[in-house]
């Protein structure tokens, strides 16, 4: 397996999410009250599923490996998914400081809340959208086997390294759970994060 097919992988898991936390926020805006505790599950996932494990992998070895091949950051393809990672950052933000007065049924809270998911879910598909069918593609044709070997190896390094054992089934589990509660599609796939820094 290439090492950017797992990320494309652990990106079907990410959008499952992102379709979840669209229901929570259609809830949250008709009935005027967050519910706190799925909110925080699918914040807690982007943190640490799709932001620390899934964005950490491209930054610290996709990403370099690209630019080894001849791929300029400023102004160029990494540089743009380096800013969208920022901005995804900023939005899951907004959301967690939302959270607590949200729940409490502060509306204004709640629109908060609101704004900054809906500008996440529609940054992290375009996202998404890009990696999966143009820079994964050129990552593919500039790297050999050897290289998409060595992706493997790295991201499996960044596991063992940097977080503990079970951390990976713990967030497909979340993942499991809201699609499960608000009915959209199971995507988690088998492999889905393997070698990952989440700790599978």
């Amino acid at each position: 397996m290439k090492a950017t097919e797992i990320l494309s992988q652990e990106h079907q898991v990410i959008l499952q999410v992102l379709d979840c936390l669209e229901r929570i926020i259609e809830e949250a805006t008709s009935t005027g009250t967050l519910e706190a505790q799925p909110a925080r599950d699918a914040i807690e996932f982007f943190q640490m599923f799709a932001d620390k494990c899934h964005h950490g992998k491209e930054e610290a070895h996709l990403f370099t490996a690209m630019e080894a091949k001849g791929f300029p950051r400023t102004s160029g393809p990494t540089g743009v998914m380096l800013m969208e990672h920022e901005s995804g950052r900023a939005f899951v933000r907004g959301m967690n400081e939302a959270v607590e007065a949200a729940a409490q049924g502060d509306r204004a809270a709640v629109q908060r809340f609101a704004q900054s998911g809906r500008n996440y879910v529609d940054l992290l598909r375009r996202h998404i959208e890009k990696e999966d069918h143009c820079l994964f593609g050129m990552a593919n044709q500039v790297f050999s086997e050897q290289d998409q070997h060595d992706l493997l190896t790295a991201f499996e390094k960044a596991e063992a390294e940097h977080t503990a054992a079970g951390t990976h089934e713990k967030y497909l589990a979340v993942a499991g759970a809201l699609a499960q509660r608000y009915g959209t599609a199971t995507q988690c796939a088998p492999d889905a994060c393997h070698g990952c820094s989440c700790g599978h």
